[in-house]
This record gives C-alpha cells, sequence and structure tokens, in this order.
C-alpha cells in the first residue's frame, strides 16, 4: 500500500504544486467558486485539474481560466459540459479592490493554489504573487537539498 500524503485531508480536491516553484507567494486568500451541477458532482470524484490555470481580474470581477473539470459520462444529455469554461470567483468588494491595487505592480499576479471542501462548499486558494527567476529558483533547490541532507545525518546520529 502507498504511503499517503500527511498534508492532504480529506476536504482537498486538487493542488497546484507548480506554483510555489515558481512564484514567491505574498499572500493567500479563499474564494468561493461559481459551478453548475455537474461540475460538483465532478469535483466529487476528483476529476480536476488546476496546474495550467490562471487567475484574471475583468471588468471588476475575477475569473478562473484553464481550470479543467472532467465531466462525468453520466452527464446529462441536455447539458452542454465544457470541461474548461470560465468559472467566477465570489469574493467581497473589498478583497477585489486591494488585489487590484496589488496586481497595478510590476510582476505580480493572481495564481490559484488549491482547490477544497470548507462546509459542502467549494474553495479555490488564490495567491497574490511575484515571479520567480531562474537563480530564485536554483537557490530553493540548493535549500530544498540541503534540509533533506541535514535530515538524514540527524536521523543517522539518532539510530546511534
Amino acid at each position: 500500500m502507498a504511503k499517503k500524503n500527511k498534508k492532504i485531508s480529506l476536504n482537498t480536491i486538487a493542488f497546484n504544486k507548480k506554483a510555489r516553484h515558481v512564484y514567491f507567494i505574498e499572500q493567500i486568500l479563499e474564494a468561493g467558486l461559481s459551478l453548475e451541477g455537474w461540475e460538483v458532482k465532478s469535483l466529487r470524484d476528483s476529476k480536476v485539474q488546476i496546474k495550467e490555470s490562471y487567475v484574471i481580474l475583468k471588468s471588476n470581477e475575477i475569473f478562473l481560466y484553464g481550470a479543467h473539470i472532467s465531466p462525468l459520462k453520466s452527464v446529462s444529455t441536455h447539458v452542454n459540459a465544457d470541461p474548461i469554461r470560465t468559472r467566477k470567483l465570489l469574493l467581497n468588494r473589498l478583497e477585489i479592490n486591494r488585489i487590484k491595487e496589488k496586481i497595478n505592480q510590476k510582476g505580480a499576479t493572481i495564481v490559484p493554489l488549491k482547490l477544497y471542501w470548507v462546509r459542502g462548499r467549494v474553495k479555490l486558494e488564490i495567491a497574490l504573487a511575484k515571479g520567480k527567476k531562474s537563480y530564485d529558483k536554483r537557490q530553493d533547490n540548493k535549500l530544498r537539498d540541503w534540509q533533506r541532507d541535514k535530515q538524514r545525518v540527524l536521523k543517522q546520529v539518532n539510530y546511534r
């Protein structure tokens, strides 16, 4: 039996692991999602991918583009199931205004991090982020390797 990742809880639907590698995360927000019925059923079955998705501010509203929710085979025939349709994010006007101010800074963007359930509702964790340069990514890799080697050494010392 494969080991399960301890960070993944039962409420988590999907992660965007690539985001923390590509961006510096400055602030994390929680947003609701405007979904159709067939999308909710697909989310319960974890048929979603947010790896290639992105968030855009358009006419004082925030939208999620590129999130792929695969329709179930049992979707009704009268419903036109578009897996990559644009989905509206539900935020307060104050939160949208704060995000708008941050976005106007050079290099700032909004990145989806995680999709999860909260009391029967789907929430999307979004982050205000700035892009990393290649040397920043190398530095992160060196730090991660050092932490891994340090844990190995400490583990060997504790066994003796």
